[in-house]
């Protein structure tokens, strides 16, 4: 693995090295034993969208693995007045070890990591939020304690998160059911190439039948950051769709629910449910933290340090 750009970049294998990982790294914050695995490296951050989670868990992360990391706002960095990215990409990685963005195309990122000499990192593109599902499969797994037999229902919009989702699916063998809206459905390649992994993946529109055998739901904003003119369009298309008690009545007892944050409580998921025993939504927010650790060290190439 030289980036993280899609969850298709990571191995089976790769992935369950990841989450061992970020188990090890979770257990020693847990214990407030101090690490340097990361002694005088340093992490870029290209924000070109604003961001809460992202940020935090990253620099968070590199300063308890004893490195530094560089907020870096698109606007303020001549990328912003027109720079080239392939300029910024062999500048920047000759004096960082690694760079995760947050941007608005994916195309972007792709452009700089083909001229970046140090690991990129996909903090979220429009296309997939790989660093999101690495921290949903770790929260999964501590509640599962396996993905065999585990069938995760997205009600929604077919986003980047339930992109990045449906590759993690093939990758584990959980099973997928996908309720979306006519014309809402996940990228129609990245369904392809997961079914080509293996993986199982189901249509089902009515999202009462799509969560009748879950394990897991899972939801998402009905409007991203960038489709704010669409609102009014898409909360009516959206309408049934919404994550509440009475949608969980229809599902197994034991049924989990999942949101990546920021939730619009009360549109997509309402706030009884996310506050609601069923919720496991804050442990996979801190996953975040954990799981990025673990990239971090996969992709710096220290990661066999902490055996």
């Amino acid at each position: 693995m030289k980036h993280l750009l899609s969850i298709a970049d990571i191995s089976r294998d790769e992935l369950f090295e990841l989450l061992k990982l970020a188990e090890k790294l979770k257990e020693e914050r847990y214990k407030g034993i101090v690490t340097d695995y990361l002694k005088n490296k340093s992490l870029a951050m290209i924000f070109e969208l604003p961001s809460t989670r992202t940020r935090v868990s990253f620099e968070v992360a590199m300063t308890d693995l004893g490195g530094h990391a560089l907020y870096l706002s698109w606007n303020e960095l001549q990328l912003g007045r027109g720079e080239p990215i392939k300029d910024t990409a062999r500048v920047l990685s000759r004096y960082v070890h690694a760079v995760m963005m947050r941007v608005r195309e994916h195309s972007t990122i792709e452009e700089f990591a083909k001229y970046s000499m140090v690991p990129v990192i996909n903090g979220l593109s429009n296309l997939e939020h790989p660093c999101q599902i690495l921290a949903d499969l770790l929260t999964i797994y501590e509640y599962r304690g396996d993905f065999k037999d585990v069938t995760l229902a997205w009600v929604g919009d077919g986003n980047n998160v339930c992109n990045s989702l449906i590759l993690a699916s093939a990758l584990t063998g959980m099973r997928m059911i996908i309720s979306t809206p006519e014309n809402y459905e996940p990228n129609a390649k990245i369904v392809e190439k997961a079914k080509e992994m293996g993986g199982e993946i189901l249509f089902v529109r009515d999202p009462k039948k799509a969560v009748e055998e879950a394990d897991v739901i899972y939801t998402d904003v009905w409007t991203s950051m960038g489709q704010e003119s669409e609102k009014s369009r898409r909360v009516a298309a959206f309408k049934g769709y919404q994550v509440s008690d009475d949608l969980l009545k229809l599902s197994k007892d034991d049924v989990v629910v999942m949101h990546c944050l920021p939730a619009h409580r009360g549109e997509e998921i309402t706030d009884e449910v996310i506050e609601g025993k069923h919720s496991i939504v804050f442990d996979q927010a801190e996953n975040r933290l954990h799981a990025q650790k673990a990239v971090l060290l996969k992709l710096m190439g220290k990661e066999d340090e902490i055996y």
